[in-house]
């Protein structure tokens, strides 16, 4: 078998109620350019594994040839939501958010199915109507505005997952042996919001609000329009599901670009947004022992040259909400 090409990158993600993105880059070997050079977005995926298990799926969104380098992006299946819309008219009345967010994501990849799965991981717990029209609106975009009103999904492989806010079940443990390198504690103060104010349909004429001064914060509004909430009970809820995640100012942790230490109680591939890392940390002013949600993953690795061996770096953020703190 003749050694056609090298994979000199390749890095990876998975993110929270987003889209996640990788990135290949090939040093071809002649008797493969041409197979390279017909690489298409949208036409092709890209397919990752590591160590053999299957960790990443996604179609190709760009792609650059140089000289001597073949580089692809791709973005993971929920990509292809923002390229779709609501394809009937469809009205849920008082029903758990995760049947609404399946029924988005099924029926957005209806007419055209790349090949995916949903799995209700656990019910959202929080019931809502919202009423969609054909052609009105990305899928995409409703389903991340109904990811704000208390339900989060993320995706692994061709897999989209819906679970609720709340799901916090740990995959590991971290404290500052396991990162070497430090790591950096950070508020997003920006993010804080003590009163929502929800407003539905033009239609239905509903406005709700929640919250208001905090003891400690003062009083940050903000106001937001839904316009797939039909009646005055949804629109309570879904600003009390927002006043829950940012009536409290988020504390981030962030692992930088570091590589987490072999001997450090976590299975990469099992780090998958929307559950858990207990964190323990004291080397920075801001002590950290806290179960945190995981909001991201990064793992990028480079193949070396004759001089460098290669390396692998896992980058993992995790978070405090209100509503985990909660």
């Amino acid at each position: 078998m003749t050694d056609t090409q090298v994979l000199t990158e390749v890095e990876w993600g998975r993110v929270l109620d987003g889209t996640s993105s990788a990135r290949a880059v090939i040093q071809p070997g002649s008797d493969c350019c041409a197979r390279l050079g017909r690489i298409g977005s949208w036409r092709n995926r890209l397919v990752l594994f590591r160590d053999g298990r299957y960790v990443w799926d996604g179609p190709v969104t760009d792609v650059t040839w140089s000289l001597g380098e073949v580089e692809i992006v791709a973005e993971d299946l929920s990509v292809w939501l923002d390229k779709r819309v609501p394809h009937e008219n469809r009205t849920f009345t008082n029903v758990d958010l995760s049947e609404v967010a399946e029924w988005l994501i099924t029926d957005g990849f209806a007419p055209d199915d790349p090949g995916h799965t949903v799995e209700i991981v656990g019910k959202a717990g929080i019931t809502g109507s919202r009423s969609y029209s054909a052609g009105i609106g990305q899928t995409g975009d409703h389903l991340r505005q109904l990811a704000e009103a208390g339900i989060d999904y993320t995706v692994i492989g061709s897999k989209i997952l819906l679970l609720p806010e709340d799901h916090l079940v740990s995959v590991g443990r971290l404290s500052d042996v396991d990162l070497p390198d430090g790591l950096a504690v950070s508020e997003d103060g920006k993010s804080l919001v003590t009163r929502w104010i929800v407003a539905g349909s033009e239609a239905s004429g509903v406005v709700a609000a929640d919250g208001g001064i905090d003891e400690w914060y003062g009083l940050h509004e903000r106001y937001v329009e839904m316009s797939e909430i039909t009646d005055q009970a949804s629109a309570l809820q879904a600003a009390k599901a927002r006043r829950r995640v940012s009536s409290a100012v988020p504390v981030f942790i962030d692992t930088r670009e570091v590589t987490i230490s072999p001997q450090a109680n976590i299975d990469v591939p099992s780090l998958v947004p929307g559950w858990a890392l207990d964190v323990t940390s004291a080397s920075t002013c801001r002590q950290i022992a806290q179960r945190l949600k995981i909001l991201g993953v990064r793992v990028a690795e480079n193949g070396g040259d004759e001089n460098t061996p290669g390396s692998e770096s896992v980058q993992v953020q995790v978070a405090v909400t209100a509503a985990e703190a909660a």
